[in-house]
């Protein structure tokens, strides 16, 4: 298991389909790639940055994200993501997140992420049921 510094990064790669479109989810009526599966994209890319550093009782969940879709990106296309681990501050970690297709940046965002305990964290969301 690595030791989490500043630094941590990943990059993935996607190809869009008629499921990431605008169109799909109802973010517009065009068949380009839409800002939330951008979004999830910019987050999925975060979480593999952190993959082998975390303890294994630990995860992150997502807190904050400035996302700016710039482009436009067509089906078909291949959109590649990469986040870098730029900060801590205590549980937070932050993230410097970019997104490029076959031609362009196409997006950017900063993305804040908790390191949580899995176990307390999920009694937590359970005591909702009973409240």
């Amino acid at each position: 298991m690595s030791e989490l510094n500043p630094g941590a990064s990943a990059e993935l790669e996607h190809t869009v389909t008629d499921a990431d479109t605008a169109s799909h989810w109802g973010s517009g009526g065009l068949p380009v790639f839409s800002t939330p599966s951008l979004v999830g994209l910019m987050e999925m890319t975060a979480v593999h940055a952190l993959e082998g550093i975390l303890q294994p009782d630990q995860t992150t969940v997502g807190g904050r994200i400035d996302v700016r879709h710039l482009a436009a990106t067509p089906v078909g296309m291949q959109v590649r993501a990469r986040a870098e681990l730029i900060a801590i501050e205590g549980r937070k970690l932050v993230f410097k997140v970019q997104a490029w297709d076959e031609v362009e940046l196409i997006g950017e965002a900063e993305h804040d992420r908790f390191v949580i305990d899995k176990t307390k964290f999920m009694t937590k969301v359970k005591a909702k049921r009973n409240a």
